[in-house]
């Protein structure tokens, strides 16, 4: 079976011989970069591994040149060297303000500071004029630009009640953003021009972002045992079961009517039946989990369900309803999202994982004192201190929760979230302001799936949240990370990604555009993503959880089918 399946020295073990045997897409697929290293040290003492690595050779993704990567101020995967390096050479620093100028990151808020960037005068000609005004110079608007904000100039006026306050200044704020621009192309100039430097970074880049193989999943062979025999899935559905199956955390992102239903619940009953889960949550609509329960059982008629209703999670019968969902056996468990969200996790694992962040910035804050002494993020990291401790005394709160049976004993192993977009409000950490589509707020409902998402890949290893809906992503890219956090986050960690403004630095651009308030009384610069950047390398990444499908790939369209004007068809 040699090139048919594959043993990873990774998860290989010399007691038993039996650990770590893979079919080849599933070895072939994922980060294969990673997988190669490790099978190249391996063969090293074991010739058996030789073939893992011509295997894995063959299916590297091509290294991308510079003119195929795009790249950013603000990118936290550059070093913070090299913007350095930049900021020098561009705006001619002198020698002896070199020590006193300088650019710093704080990995923990993801966080860009330039010290100093007030000690040039008004004669320095690079400083003041060439990139940079009279009211912002070229260090300060370099700063705004690493922390992916737009410049802009504010004047300070007193209304007819003597009270001050900030008026965007158009002028200024017009001629400091031409700038800003101006040090962008800059950079875009300078940043391959050095073959040393283009050579190292465009190994990073590769290393960090194109090193993953998608997986084709096949659900062709798969006998649906139990399922009614006048019911045919189609090959997508098949398809998509088989991602569910042999894939981990899964996205179903397909066009309403492609059948998410039956794939779900078909995914499911052969989890089951295989021995890959025990017990199945499904996720859904309030009003719809008596349609649920019909569609399921239409599918599957020997099927043993169990359906929540309104009654069942009233004060007085949601404990009785949650003890029978622990101590059965059932095939699935369906549930609206309000019900779901009054099963609280444990306090002590919500307290746990919340302390866990506070001390690491608290440890991050102590470091930063004893060893520079400085403070230009100490503010940032109690800011973001005092959010979590909030965090924490929302979570604990019993106000809505009663005291019944927590989600870590219910014994489930795998949910179904139909219609994930009603917890696409998850808080996200961001120094951008007043961007269209980026709140910093969240939902009591998003916060206590995410840290149910959590447990699961704990005890699941990646491979107990299945997400269906019709329209994944309609407003903003935020939205995309954050299915990304509730799916990716190992994958988010692994590339150190899990701070939005990381990822979107690497991913997207922001524009702004100044226009007249709505009140008349001035104006106001609104901010928006405008693009995405290294659009196949995120893709890849996504596709590790995404089984996408649009009417275009469901549907063949006749001659007489046509575009209208202004809407935008799936392939777009």
């Amino acid at each position: 079976m040699s090139g048919v399946i594959f043993r990873d020295p990774l998860e290989a073990s010399a007691e038993d011989v039996t650990k770590g045997w893979h079919t080849a897409d599933d070895y072939l697929s994922g980060n294969v970069r990673v997988k190669l290293q490790a099978a190249k040290l391996a063969a090293k003492t074991d010739p058996g591994y030789a073939v893992n690595v011509s295997a894995l050779e063959k299916a590297q993704p091509k290294d991308l040149e510079a003119s195929e990567i795009d790249v950013r101020l603000g990118a936290t995967w550059i070093e913070k060297e090299y913007i350095q390096q930049f900021m020098q050479e561009t705006f001619e620093t002198p020698f002896y303000m070199r020590r006193s100028i300088e650019v710093k990151f704080s990995p923990l808020t993801a966080e860009w500071q330039i010290t100093g960037k007030t000690i040039p005068n008004r004669h320095d000609v690079a400083a003041y004029v060439t990139y940079g005004t009279d009211r912002a110079n070229a260090y300060r608007i370099l700063e705004e630009t690493l922390n992916l904000k737009d410049i802009r100039i504010y004047d300070t006026v007193e209304d007819v009640d003597g009270k001050q306050k900030r008026i965007l200044n158009k002028k200024e704020t017009t001629l400091a953003q031409q700038k800003q621009q101006a040090i962008k192309d800059a950079f875009q100039d300078w940043i391959w021009k050095d073959p040393e430097r283009r050579e190292t970074l465009c190994r990073t880049y590769n290393e960090l972002f194109n090193s993953i193989r998608p997986r084709e999943y096949d659900g062709s062979h798969i006998h649906f045992v139990g399922m009614n025999p006048e019911i045919t899935l189609r090959e997508h559905q098949k398809n998509a079961i088989a991602h569910v199956l042999y894939g981990g955390n899964t996205l179903l992102a397909h066009e309403v009517g492609a059948g998410k239903t039956f794939e779900m619940a078909a995914a499911a009953m052969e989890s089951k039946r295989l021995g890959l889960c025990q017990k199945s949550l499904f996720v859904v609509p309030n009003h719809l989990t008596t349609q649920w329960a019909n569609e399921f059982l239409r599918l599957y008629p020997s099927a043993k369900i169990l359906v929540a209703t309104r009654k069942d999670f009233e004060t007085a019968r949601r404990k009785k309803f949650c003890a029978r969902i622990a101590t059965s056996d059932y095939d699935a468990v369906i549930i609206g999202h309000s019900q779901f969200e009054k099963i609280p996790v444990s306090a002590e694992r919500q307290e746990r994982q919340l302390r866990e962040q506070i001390e690491d910035i608290e440890e991050a804050i102590s470091s930063i004192k004893y060893q520079r002494g400085e403070s230009f993020t100490i503010k940032q990291m109690e800011k973001t201190r005092r959010s979590l401790q909030t965090k924490l005394d929302k979570l604990t709160s019993t106000e809505r929760k009663d005291d019944v049976v927590t989600f870590e004993q219910l014994g489930v192993d795998r949910i179904f979230v139909d219609e994930c977009q009603y917890v696409k409000n998850l808080f996200l950490y961001t120094k951008m302001r007043n961007v269209a589509g980026l709140s910093t707020s969240e939902a009591q409902r998003s916060s206590d799936m995410y840290m149910k998402c959590r447990y699961l890949d704990e005890i699941t290893g990646g491979r107990g949240v299945i997400f269906a809906s019709g329209t994944p992503v309609s407003n903003s890219m935020t939205e995309l990370y954050t299915l990304m956090r509730y799916l990716q986050y190992g994958t988010l960690r692994r590339m150190g990604l899990t701070h939005f403004d990381c990822w979107a630095s690497t991913f997207g651009e922001t524009q702004t555009a100044i226009e007249l308030a709505p009140e008349g009384t001035g104006y106001r610069a609104r901010t928006r993503f405008a693009k995405f950047f290294n659009l196949p390398e995120l893709m890849n990444m996504f596709k590790e959880v995404a089984d996408i499908k649009t009417s275009e790939q469901l549907i063949v369209p006749g001659p007489e089918a046509k575009c209208e004007t202004g809407v935008v068809q799936p392939s777009e």
